[in-house]
């Protein structure tokens, strides 16, 4: 009988356990949550991006518009530029001159965006005693969370956030948030099926399962970092309607051989589809 009690008092013990990331012999939870350890480097992440993940698929995501090893864009037929001169767009601090030059060039640009997890830095909303101008004056904001905060520098550089852009888009689309519009909003770069409006964004549906994907990463690998209302609402419809394609678990397979983590939920889709492979 006392035998049979103390198997358990271990069984229950270790079941216990297993919810805490601080014994991980055994915590799945914490092999989950491992996120970006590999470069706290923006720059070099960009040229591993390039050279690693990207070097047979160079395509941007919203608009599919193809890019050179040199990160210039080649013209996609039907694409366009909104008028900044319209509503949503009027506050921009940017010249047509400019945004073109940006439409020419590619960037990576950050599903989640960073603002979403910056705000969550002390660094970034108040400041740091280091974070100060030539003047003395104090500085806050992304710059700040960058040169102080070490975590804020892997959230900032982790790959599986990262997807090529065309410049102006990344540009205008911002910080904007997703969301599913009604019928009534246009494309807002002609051809290419992205649609901006009222501070929201809602990308092309073949890329709908995969954003949705990233952000639900970002939360599970990212404790500070939690999707809100009603927009996880749409990125759980998303996940559910778009499924995965050979390309997202190439990407996903090649940002683990270099990043060292990773997207555990995404991985085990490839696995069991056979696409997780180079």
């Amino acid at each position: 009988m006392r035998r049979i009690i103390l198997i358990l008092v271990v069984f229950l013990f270790v079941h216990q356990v297993r919810a805490f990331s601080w014994w991980p012999f055994i915590s799945t939870e914490r092999i989950i949550r491992q996120g970006n350890r590999h470069s706290q480097s923006f720059y070099a992440v960009k040229e591993e991006m390039l050279d690693e993940v990207y070097y047979d698929h160079r395509y941007t995501l919203y608009c599919n518009a193809e890019f050179t090893l040199h990160k210039k864009i080649k013209p996609s037929k039907g694409f366009k530029l909104p008028d900044l001169q319209n509503v949503g767009f009027q506050f921009y601090d940017i010249s047509k001159e400019e945004l073109l030059k940006k439409a020419q060039r590619m960037e990576w640009e950050h599903i989640v965006p960073v603002q979403n997890f910056g705000k969550t830095f002390s660094e970034w909303s108040v400041g740091h005693k280091n974070c100060r101008l030539a003047k003395n004056q104090p500085y806050k904001g992304r710059k700040c969370a960058e040169q102080e905060s070490e975590e804020f520098r892997y959230m900032y550089t982790d790959m599986y956030n990262l997807y090529p852009s065309i410049g102006a888009v990344n540009y205008l689309r911002s910080n904007f948030n997703m969301t599913q519009f009604d019928g009534n909003v246009k494309n807002t770069f002609g051809s290419c099926a992205l649609k901006l409006s009222r501070n929201k964004a809602e990308p092309p549906d073949n890329v709908k399962g995969l954003i949705a994907r990233t952000y639900f990463y970002m939360e599970r690998t990212y404790s500070r970092y939690r999707i809100g209302q009603p927009m996880r609402g749409v990125l759980q419809a998303w996940d559910k309607k778009y499924p995965v394609s050979k390309w997202e678990c190439r990407r996903a397979f090649r940002i683990e051989k270099v990043q060292g983590n990773a997207n555990q939920r995404l991985k085990d889709i490839c696995i069991n589809k056979g696409w997780y492979k180079n």
